[in-house]
């Protein structure tokens, strides 16, 4: 269905869309119909073939992560007379914030042992938890995640921005804040820790011992929650957990949590989600985790009706 191509443009009529350099895996469809994916594809314009004479949908979507250089697309392009027809956003949106959980890690996999290829080849975001959510809700969803990052510390204690410090950016790189005028989220589902207490501390580490580290991952993601409420005041606020590290993750994210609460934050709530079986590479949720985790986040939301305007319930 999609053909990259290497010619003169003008030489293939046709539905064109351009992909631009640090593409990672997308997929495209049209008019609903089951996705190709393109892996690793190359920068360039594509072609969609087979496509009759008549009004279409066509969707291209980011489905994998690169941390290396930002992700570019350059739209689309068609015939002279073709008329687009306007796009507009659906009246729920959920805006997703996480580590690996919620981007998807090779969510694809059926085994824990994975080359970096591997893991490319097998991380689809849009089929994990957030694919999920979508269609759950019938809402848009914004992924805001980053493999490896934590609240206060990255994975093994790897220097580099953390979630809360490359959030309020476009490229989470610290430069062009991030802004969208008509982006308001009324669920914001956060999930973020892993990384921080996944692995041991080491010598240099700014923590003098694991206490020191709880009391800082707390207090830190207080803020970033307090922050995310001050960007969306009407939002409501959603910290999920999994019982990872021994339980650790999810005891001091849902104490977070409680201290927000008792200093009168009403539209906050936890959910530890248990039971996964983390049989994707790395030891990462695969798809039947995801649905587990999104099914858990969903029950939560139900029994909040008041997260949803007036008008959509």
């Amino acid at each position: 269905m999609a053909r990259h191509l290497l010619g003169d443009p003008l030489r293939w009529p046709g539905l064109l869309f351009r992909l631009g350099p640090g593409q990672t895996a997308a997929r495209v469809s049209v008019d609903g119909q089951p996705t190709v994916r393109l892996d690793d594809p190359a920068a360039g314009l594509w072609r969609v073939d087979g496509l009759a004479p008549g009004t279409h949908h066509l969707r291209v979507q980011v489905v994998g992560e690169t941390q290396a250089a930002p992700t570019g697309f350059g739209g689309f392009l068609a015939p002279a007379g073709t008329r687009p027809l306007p796009v507009s956003r659906r009246m729920r949106q959920i805006e997703l914030i996480g580590d690996s959980h919620t981007v998807g890690y090779a969510n694809l996999s059926t085994t824990r042992d994975c080359t970096e290829a591997e893991v490319a080849a097998t991380t689809d975001t849009f089929a994990g938890i957030a694919g999920n959510i979508a269609a759950r809700f019938g809402a848009d969803v914004a992924v805001n995640a980053i493999s490896g990052r934590g609240v206060v510390r990255n994975y093994d204690g790897f220097a580099a921005p953390t979630l809360p410090q490359a959030w309020p950016f476009a490229l989470f790189d610290g430069e062009v804040p991030a802004t969208d005028a008509g982006w308001h989220p009324q669920l914001i589902a956060i999930s973020l820790g892993t990384n921080d207490f996944s692995t041991a501390l080491h010598d240099g580490e700014p923590w003098a011992d694991r206490t020191a580290l709880q009391a800082d991952y707390r207090a830190t993601y207080g803020r970033f929650l307090q922050q995310l409420r001050a960007r969306h005041p009407d939002a409501y606020l959603l910290v999920w957990a999994t019982d990872i590290a021994g339980g650790e993750v999810a005891r001091q994210a849902q104490a977070a949590v409680a201290a927000l609460q008792a200093a009168g934050e009403q539209r906050i709530g936890f959910v530890p989600v248990t039971g996964l079986g983390f049989a994707a590479c790395h030891h990462h949720p695969d798809l039947t985790d995801d649905q587990a985790i999104a099914a858990a986040i969903a029950a939560h939301v139900e029994r909040q009706p008041a997260i949803w305007p007036d008008r959509d319930r």
